[in-house]
């Protein structure tokens, strides 16, 4: 064996059906990251789908991948594979770790080359995809899903997932046996209690003395929007006052705001914007149990904002059940009812877990989080050469 490897040593194939088209939680991450190693003098390819006019400006050198747009989901599109001229950038750029961010065709035929060529292949799971069926009423699916996933993570020589949760949802799955943590960080100067302002709240009609009840994310069903509406719902039949600020934008608006006549829409938000918007919360409430991780969970504690949730992978991890907020079973209207209205009524407990939660959101440091990536690529080329 030679002399132990730098980081600027690596040259990494990243391969994402999403890094540079929709701003979310996993774009986020996969740009710090890339932006990470760059600084660190590695060479990175992104290998992915690009648009005329992505919502996000990613580092990087991107190689697009042909894609078709998912059908009803226009913004999302599926690589159609890696080939051509892409196939031959792939090749010669000769990566020496190969990391799959989402599980499609471009990604399995990387994964190929990477075993004809014996270079290790990381895969960072983003999305319960799995649980996507159950929300267009083809729950049947989500056992084919899942195979067709296990058959893709365990040709890899390791996972990492953004939360405990998610670590053993995935053993539980038998997924693989290597399965490590990439955890999320939050940007400080954005979200922070200090960025609050009764004048936006009161733009959209919320005044002071109202309990905001806030969703954020994209607005589409999977993301808990049924239980959200049954659980407003709830609230109002037992006469209990409060508004609702939605913080997103998506094809479900119009079937939420049907549904939640208290809503108030403040729109696609990005920013320094989203995060004056995130400490105008009183409380949020995320009853998704698609999310991995929940970058959005993890922004509203930072602003000092308690939390109630499903007991669910991505909640898990971050909000401390009756300190930081409160964990729900999944679906449970009325359990969720009751968290929230406990908070309508108490001031002081909502101010007791929004500073808990604020404290907790402080651990999670960006930097440390990606050079503890960069170290797990290490490890795997490590691995190979000996």
């Amino acid at each position: 064996m030679g002399p132990a490897m730098k980081v600027s040593d690596l040259r990494i194939a990243l391969i994402s059906g999403n890094y540079n088209m929709v701003r979310d939680g996993p774009t986020q991450a996969l740009g710090r990251l890339v932006q990470h190693l760059l600084d660190e003098g590695a060479q990175v390819r992104i290998f992915c789908p690009t648009v005329d006019n992505p919502q996000v400006q990613q580092p990087g050198e991107i190689v697009s991948l042909r894609s078709v747009a998912i059908p009803g989901r226009g913004e999302y599109r599926i690589p159609i594979g890696l080939m051509g001229r892409v196939r031959e950038a792939f090749e010669t750029f000769r990566p020496n770790i190969v990391h799959l961010a989402s599980p499609d065709r471009a990604a399995r035929q990387a994964a190929k080359w990477a075993r004809d060529h014996g270079v290790p292949v990381l895969a960072s799971v983003h999305t319960r995809f799995e649980t996507y069926p159950q929300y267009y009423h083809v729950g049947f699916l989500e056992p084919v899903v899942e195979a067709w996933l296990r058959k893709l993570y365990r040709r890899c020589d390791a996972l990492v997932a953004p939360s405990d949760g998610m670590v053993d949802v995935l053993r539980e799955q038998r997924m693989h046996r290597d399965i490590g943590i990439w955890s999320r960080g939050v940007d400080r100067t954005i979200f922070n209690p200090q960025v609050r302002d009764a004048e936006l709240r009161r733009s959209v009609g919320i005044a002071d003395n109202e309990v905001a009840i806030g969703f954020l994310g994209r607005v589409v069903m999977e993301k808990g929007l049924p239980e959200f509406a049954a659980t407003m719902n709830e609230l109002t039949t037992r006469g209990v006052p409060h508004k609702v600020l939605v913080l997103g934008d998506g094809p479900a608006r119009e079937w939420f705001s049907d549904k939640v006549p208290e809503a108030r829409f403040a729109g696609y938000l990005m920013g320094a914007e989203l995060g004056r918007w995130v400490a105008g919360m009183d409380v949020f409430f995320n009853p998704s149990i698609t999310e991995t991780f929940g970058n959005v969970t993890l922004e509203a504690m930072a602003c000092g904002v308690p939390v109630v949730a499903a007991r669910a992978t991505g909640a898990t991890t971050l909000v401390k059940d009756r300190e930081t907020g409160v964990l729900v079973e999944p679906g449970n209207i009325a359990a969720y009812a009751d968290a929230i209205q406990r908070y309508v009524e108490d001031p002081a407990l909502r101010r007791a877990h929004g500073d808990a939660g604020e404290a907790r959101a402080k651990t999670f440091d960006w930097d440390t989080i990606n050079r503890g990536m960069a170290d797990t690529y290490l490890r795997l080329v490590e691995a190979r050469r000996s």
